[in-house]
């Protein structure tokens, strides 16, 4: 399979990009975009096969999760078990931004997408082109680090097609992606717990957290 590049704005992407990217993510397509931290892979979460694509892309292995870009807390609500009032209090305070929350996943949502644990994590970015995607398709995306299990995480288009030319259908090129990895933090259970600290640093989620 040829991967394809387009070079776009990414403060501005063009609606014939954003289309192109939509039709390859509906016939069950893996397509690189940068985000307002990195490079990720996006494909339609409730599609096995698509699914099956982004673990292969990567060399994932299957007992790990795929974390979710949502449009907004609708959408969240719609890929959880029920709408943990922790997620409320985060989702309002740090979204748009770089904190990814750990819930229990609907049953809407496949097992093969939570790694078998019935957890998901979410989160809204700030990115122009991620959320014009999620705008024209209506629908959460599959959104994991555009590289190999393993090896460190591409900042830009040309990085991920020297890496995954062939594994995925295309990349919108929006030159370079710096920022920092999002913060994820686990409220699944009684007591919340940080899994991985970016940008957000853990004393400022504990306070929104706080007695909660």
């Amino acid at each position: 399979m040829a991967t394809d590049l387009i070079e776009i704005d990414a403060e501005r992407p063009g609606e014939r990009a954003i289309e192109r990217a939509a039709a390859a993510i509906r016939r069950g397509g893996v397509v690189a975009i940068p985000t307002d931290a990195l490079y990720v892979l996006v494909a339609d979460p409730l599609n096995l096969h698509a699914v099956g694509r982004v673990f292969e892309a990567k060399g994932r292995e299957k007992d790990r999760s795929l974390p979710l870009l949502v449009h907004d807390l609708v959408m969240a609500e719609d890929m959880c078990k029920e709408l943990p009032p922790r997620l409320v209090l985060l989702a309002r305070h740090f979204w748009p931004g770089p904190l990814a929350i750990i819930a229990p996943a609907s049953s809407r949502v496949p097992l093969k997408v939570t790694g078998n644990s019935g957890r998901i994590a979410l989160r809204q970015s700030k990115s122009k082109v991620a959320n014009a995607l999620l705008e024209r398709l209506g629908q959460p995306l599959i959104s994991t680090s555009a590289n190999k299990s393993g090896s460190p995480t591409c900042a830009s288009g040309i990085e991920v097609f020297g890496l995954m030319d062939g594994a995925v259908d295309l990349i919108l090129d929006g030159g370079l992606a710096t920022g920092l990895g999002a913060t994820t933090v686990d409220i699944t259970e009684p007591y919340w717990r940080l899994i991985k600290e970016g940008a957000i640093p853990e004393k400022e989620i504990a306070e929104v957290l706080k007695g909660s």
